[in-house]
């Protein structure tokens, strides 16, 4: 984990993302990618990105933003941290995915408002796209953490074969921070399995992984996101995460907006990792 991306709006949820990201790079002696982007009418867009003359609406948002950036740097959280500071002209989702790709970063972390949904900067169908798509693990921060700890790491999984590639990195990533990882399968009716046909399947899925600090459960529940927040719930988890199927959305496992739901609905921290 050596680079992090912030994406910021200087909103207070953005700042509570931006001081996990410090804690972690600290931690891990990483970079952080500090973006802010600036989603003007297209004819300024095109004007910025070509150097035009006439730019006089542009050019005070951006000495507006580097004068935000100047004061979030001063902040004691971020000192002896490498913070490199970017402002684009471009629609929010692709300035993200572009900056996240071209730097080579390991972990995009965002805010959030929580069960209100995404707002400020992620709006609409940007946070969606984010989360569902980015190829770089994506961590949503809801809350302050003045010690961003997990011990406890909720990962639910239908143990489909797509599922491995995203569950070795969620491995990776909890060995980082010395957690725990619960693997869970949530029981429906629509999608039920008897106990042993459960184990069976997550027993499948692990073999020949090197897996050491775990827990399997299955978990009986209405819905799949009801499922994960109630376990997540009953045994006080850290974090959330789940594998995230690009446009197709997640696995059949992970039907139609419940990753939308899960990360809006959760209190505590979600991080998805793609399919």
């Amino acid at each position: 984990m050596k680079k992090i991306l912030v994406p910021t709006d200087f909103s207070k949820q953005a700042e509570n993302a931006l001081k996990v990201a410090a804690q972690l790079a600290k931690k891990h002696k990483s970079e952080i990618y500090l973006l802010h982007m600036l989603e003007l009418p297209l004819g300024l867009v095109d004007q910025a990105n070509t150097g035009g003359s006439s730019l006089p609406e542009s050019l005070f948002f951006m000495k507006l933003a580097h004068k935000r950036f100047e004061e979030v740097l001063s902040s004691d959280y971020l000192k002896g941290i490498k913070v490199y500071e970017t402002v684009l002209f471009q629609n929010t989702f692709e300035g993200i995915t572009e900056v996240g790709e071209k730097n080579k970063v390991d972990l995009i972390i965002m805010g959030s408002h929580g069960a209100s949904g995404f707002k400020e900067m992620f709006i609409g169908s940007n946070t969606e796209k984010v989360v569902r798509t980015s190829t770089i693990p994506v961590l949503v921060i809801k809350n302050e953490n003045e010690k961003f700890a997990v011990k406890n790491f909720v990962f639910a999984s239908d143990f489909s074969s797509e599922c491995k590639k995203p569950f070795q990195e969620a491995v990776k990533f909890a060995e980082s921070v010395k957690a725990k990882i619960h693997l869970v399968f949530i029981n429906t009716a629509t999608n039920f399995l008897t106990t042993d046909e459960a184990n069976r399947v997550m027993e499948k899925f692990l073999n020949g992984m090197d897996v050491k600090n775990y827990t399997l459960n299955i978990y009986n529940d209405n819905s799949v996101e009801k499922g994960v927040l109630n376990f997540a719930q009953h045994i006080n988890a850290d974090l959330i995460g789940m594998a995230t199927h690009g446009r197709k959305g997640l696995s059949h496992f992970f039907n139609g907006s419940v990753s939308e739901d899960l990360v809006n609905h959760a209190n505590r921290p979600v991080i998805t990792f793609k399919i």
